[in-house]
């Protein structure tokens, strides 16, 4: 398969405030954002030409920039209609977007407080993460060696680019010996997260899932778990240790890219996808389609 590389597509991309083509939306190599990580994104998708949970992400994203000290200058209003205007311009239908916004170029060391805050904002065909024929089959994940970090040593509230700096290095460590993801713990090595999904475990009837306060609070964990609650699921938010996972049947992962995608294997631990990770696979499928005026 040929990659196309994201530097050189066709299309537009916005950018404080106006699109551009697609291969002009540029950023100095002295950015802030590139040298010490003050840079925020979102990851959302779009079905039906409707982006699911436009203003929800639009608010995350400015509450991410706020937690790393930087507003950005545009509302959540603002930022919608920008999305929505990409997504016509591209003229996609069901896509990938993502917003990112940093800081700029004026200063060059750790402090930039009076550095530009610029936002961008891109939109491309991307389909399901997981290959969509063999989803109920379940992914294979290894254990990660880094673990998420404590608190009170990053923002980790915030969707903050630097905090996947372990992620990538984690999912390639993985990839490398033919896993699709890996498992990520917190720093008191307790069951975290994945590198870019949350994740979720069923026993005897009962969703369990890590509570989330030291990693990213999905928009679809957020979701999952409602419609969960809908089923008449019970939803258990609690620790989880790692040798707790022999107990478990079935698990499944959550998130805008990975949407809902059941588990076979997390290292030396095996779950079998079941109905209750079918269902839930399903309920979310249906919720994201657009809605009948």
């Amino acid at each position: 398969m040929t990659l196309i590389p994201f530097h050189d597509r066709d299309g537009f991309i916005w950018m404080d405030g106006k699109l551009v083509p697609w291969r002009e939306a540029q950023v100095h190599v002295l950015t802030h954002g590139l040298h010490y990580g003050s840079c925020v994104f979102e990851g959302e998708r779009a079905y039906g030409g409707v982006i699911y949970k436009s203003t929800e992400h639009s608010a995350r994203l400015r509450t991410s920039a706020e937690l790393l000290d930087f507003e950005i200058p545009f509302s959540v209003a603002e930022i919608d209609a920008a999305k929505a205007a990409v997504l016509k311009a591209n003229d996609q239908i069901d896509a990938y977007i993502r917003p990112v916004a940093w800081r700029g170029s004026e200063m060059m060391g750790v402090s930039a407080q009076d550095n530009t805050i610029h936002l961008a904002i891109a939109s491309w065909v991307w389909p399901s993460y997981f290959d969509p024929a063999t989803k109920m089959k379940g992914i294979r994940m290894d254990m990660a060696d880094y673990r998420r970090p404590d608190p009170a040593t990053a923002p980790s509230t915030s969707k903050a680019a630097g905090l996947y700096m372990i992620c990538t290095i984690s999912k390639h460590r993985a990839e490398k010996k033919g896993y699709a993801d890996a498992l990520m713990l917190d720093w008191q090595g307790r069951v975290a997260e994945c590198t870019g999904a949350n994740v979720f475990f069923i026993k005897d009837g009962q969703v369990h899932t890590p509570k989330a306060d030291c990693f990213l609070d999905g928009i679809t964990r957020r979701t999952v778990i409602d419609l969960c609650k809908k089923r008449g699921f019970e939803v258990i938010e609690r620790r989880i240790m790692p040798e707790e996972l022999s107990s478990f049947n079935e698990c499944f992962i959550t998130g805008t890219a990975a949407e809902v995608t059941p588990v076979s294997e997390i290292g030396p631990y095996r779950f079998t996808p079941g109905n209750m990770s079918k269902v839930i696979m399903e309920d979310y499928s249906a919720e994201v389609l657009p809605k009948a005026a």
